[in-house]
């Protein structure tokens, strides 16, 4: 039984896990949206929305921390400079998750993960 185990598992190893929301996180900062199937964009709102927290307070601490996720120095660059200043203001719902069809191969539900107020055309297939 899984009572109150709250981590998906999406039928990956620890590692796999851990660097496909790496990869996730990085390709979300710097295309600033990313498409992905449904249950993943829920486990990777979660994930920028922390990393975003913390880069708002734009010490050398939080720099060594988003690092462990983001590799990219450029994203990581982005996220400090253009992306964090953005939502100085804003108390959290950094991202957002649009629903949007279902895959004609196995008919999973697939969703847009993007950033909140950014300039980004969404489409819909």
């Amino acid at each position: 039984m899984r009572h109150r185990v709250t981590v998906k598992k999406f039928n990956k190893t620890r590692a796999h896990r851990i660097a496909m929301f790496n990869n996730m996180l990085t390709s979300l900062f710097k295309h600033e949206k990313v498409e992905t199937t449904k249950e993943k964009g829920r486990e990777l709102k979660g994930l920028a929305d922390s990393i975003i927290h913390r880069s708002k307070k734009n010490d050398l601490h939080s720099i060594r921390l988003v690092g462990r996720h983001i590799k990219d120095k450029k994203v990581l660059s982005k996220l400090f400079n253009d992306i964090a200043p953005r939502y100085k203001e804003r108390n959290g719902g950094y991202v957002r998750r649009l629903l949007t069809y279902k895959r004609f191969g196995d008919s999973a539900n697939m969703c847009i993960v993007m950033l909140c107020e950014a300039d980004v055309n969404v489409t819909q297939k």
